[in-house]
């Protein structure tokens, strides 16, 4: 029998050497350590709906060391939001530069990929564990249910849905995927909210009979009393098939893109939808209040089958603890 291979000392330092090379030039942006929060402890989160709230929650998520935005997706590749309350550039392009050079001071190279159509994201993105929705209100359902299905958690923007049938089919989608889900409410975390909360329950003002909630919300069309006519162009850059979703076809006008969309019953939920949540949000939680017993609503302004009202005037009849619905010393 031939004797078994020798190592010799030779080959030993060689090998070692190697070993030890390949360790050192391992960055730190993968090893963890003080300030640095390895790959497999981080969720990657991918956006989709890049446009004014879908920016301001990237730009509060890049800061949380446990998360990384590795995609986005959205159908416009970049517009402006100077005439909205949001200001500077919305769209997947923007976003995504932000990204990348917040990025970069931690992990060298860094990519974040983006795509036109997020069901193409998911598709290919197999390391997103968890997307935040911040799409127009009529493609919340679409997107959210889409992305459970594909075993992502989920985070959406208020209002959760569209209308109430959307809102159930979530939630039947959520309990049978067991995937994480959040309804994103900001103003329902604020300081302000909560103190709010705080006094009312200790007794600071007293016994309630009545609340009044005032949102100073406002058509983003005034002159408009219906869908618009006249047909431009689609904006180069924006996939306007994709943007619709689920909806009929229609011709693109920029009373619907950007932001404006609110204004429509086919794509928002109007001034309730977008502001009142918040303000009424404090109400709701610090009285614990139970389904309406009765709700009345009243247009403020021309209103039709395809364009909201200028405002709007709601009285919500909530029955007060051990007392039946109906009764007459209801808050309202």
């Amino acid at each position: 029998m031939n004797p078994a291979p020798s190592s010799s000392r030779r080959h030993f330092l060689k090998t070692t050497a190697a070993a030890v090379t390949a360790f050192n030039i391992v960055p730190r942006h993968v090893l963890g350590g003080p300030g640095f929060v390895p790959p497999s402890e981080k969720v990657n989160v991918a956006i989709i709906g890049t446009g004014g709230q879908g920016r301001t929650n990237v730009r509060n998520l890049l800061p949380l060391e446990d998360c990384q935005i590795i995609a986005v997706a959205d159908p416009a590749e970049s517009f402006s939001l100077e005439n909205f309350y949001f200001k500077g550039m919305g769209g997947r392009l923007p976003v995504k530069a932000e990204i990348e050079k917040h990025y970069a001071n931690k992990t060298p190279n860094f990519r974040c990929a983006d795509y036109i159509d997020f069901r193409e994201m998911l598709e290919n993105e197999k390391s997103i564990d968890a997307v935040l929705i911040a799409t127009p209100d009529h493609l919340h359902a679409y997107c959210s249910v889409i992305a459970m299905r594909s075993g992502k958690h989920v985070y959406c923007e208020k209002p959760l849905t569209h209308n109430i049938w959307e809102a159930r089919h979530v939630a039947r989608v959520a309990a049978e995927t067991g995937v994480a889900t959040q309804l994103g409410s900001q103003g329902h975390s604020s300081l302000g909210t909560r103190e709010t909360i705080e006094y009312i329950q200790d007794g600071a003002i007293g016994a309630v009979k009545e609340i009044h909630v005032w949102v100073g919300a406002k058509r983003w069309n005034p002159t408009l009393a219906g869908k618009p006519t006249d047909t431009p162009p689609v904006p180069e850059g924006l996939n306007w098939d994709l943007w619709l979703g689920p909806r009929q076809e229609r011709p693109f006008h920029p009373a619907y893109f950007p932001v404006a969309w609110r204004d429509f019953w086919d794509f928002g939920c109007t001034g309730i939808g977008d502001f009142a949540c918040h303000d009424m949000n404090t109400a709701v939680r610090a009285f614990d209040l139970p389904v309406p017993s009765r709700i009345e609503a009243h247009a403020a302004g021309l209103m039709t089958g395809d364009i909201a009202p200028h405002g709007s005037l709601i009285y919500y009849t909530f029955p007060r603890s051990g007392l039946a619905a109906g009764d007459p010393h209801d808050m309202v």
